[in-house]
């Protein structure tokens, strides 16, 4: 089996900066075709450059929560690039919520952002690469990986609406990948906890001796890059892990095998 993701096409979700960002280039250093698409049209600007025809490399900016938007941005996909074969659903959003606050409405928030959004977006791409696929009857018509978190498992106080958010984009992913298997599109996701996201980086800041409670609540002793998390991205979305769907693998250092009266996780 082949890890190769060159010459595939693929769309990246929350690609301004963080883990989107990341992914986004690693797989445009493997050789594919990226898309990346956030809200943010500076930020994507200021990473990326302009649109260039003949570049492996576009940019999308637009709220993914809309659904216009996400159509907008299948069809950009597909002016460039012809095809899409690959989706990334790293847009993400971390905010605190108060478990006991009525009022707060942290939870309906993510789950707009974390869960519906990835879900519009999967159900747009799988259209598409069914249709493009017709006519074919053996190998894969398209692969969608989910970036998920260890929060689904391991909560805290101050994260409750990020942990159901991301416990139901977890389930979401097993879902689609029996919806989707008789297709031939495979539907992975990546929990990640200990990875130098952006939320992670903005808590760092504020927090600066927070570092040590997450190397110390992770066995490996570290934080890990954004990179070796785009690493692992690669794996679900290659044909190498053509006979995978409906899994949930995590990217954590251990952290989740050790007592869960640890940092929040990010």
């Amino acid at each position: 089996m082949s890890f190769s993701i060159s010459g595939k096409t693929a769309i990246i979700t929350g690609a301004a900066n963080g883990i989107g960002l990341a992914i986004g280039r690693h797989f445009a250093d493997k050789g594919a075709n990226v898309v990346f698409a956030d809200m943010d049209e500076s930020r994507l600007v200021k990473e990326l450059g302009e649109n260039e025809d003949g570049s492996n490399i576009r940019y999308f900016a637009g709220d993914l929560r809309q659904k216009l938007a996400q159509a907008n941005l299948l069809s950009a996909t597909i002016d460039a690039f012809e095809t899409v074969d690959i989706l990334v659903n790293a847009s993400r959003q971390v905010v605190p919520s108060e478990a006991l606050n009525p009022d707060d409405d942290a939870v309906e928030m993510l789950l707009q952002q974390n869960l519906m959004t990835a879900l519009r977006m999967s159900q747009q791409v799988a259209r598409r690469m069914i249709k493009q696929s017709e006519g074919q009857r053996e190998g894969s018509a398209g692969t969608i990986v989910n970036l998920s978190s260890i929060a689904a498992r391991r909560t805290h106080p101050d994260l409750m609406a990020y942990s159901i958010s991301s416990a139901a984009l977890d389930q979401m992913t097993r879902s689609m990948a029996v919806a989707l298997a008789p297709h031939r599109i495979r539907v992975n996701a990546v929990a990640f906890g200990s990875v130098m996201s952006a939320s992670l980086k903005e808590t760092l800041r504020e927090h600066t001796d927070y570092r040590e409670d997450i190397e110390c609540h992770t066995p490996l002793g570290r934080i890990a890059s954004a990179t070796e998390l785009a690493e692992a991205v690669q794996y679900l979305a290659c044909d190498g892990s053509g006979f995978m769907t409906g899994q949930v693998m995590t990217v954590d250092g251990g952290r989740t095998l050790l007592d869960p009266c640890a940092a929040p996780a990010h």
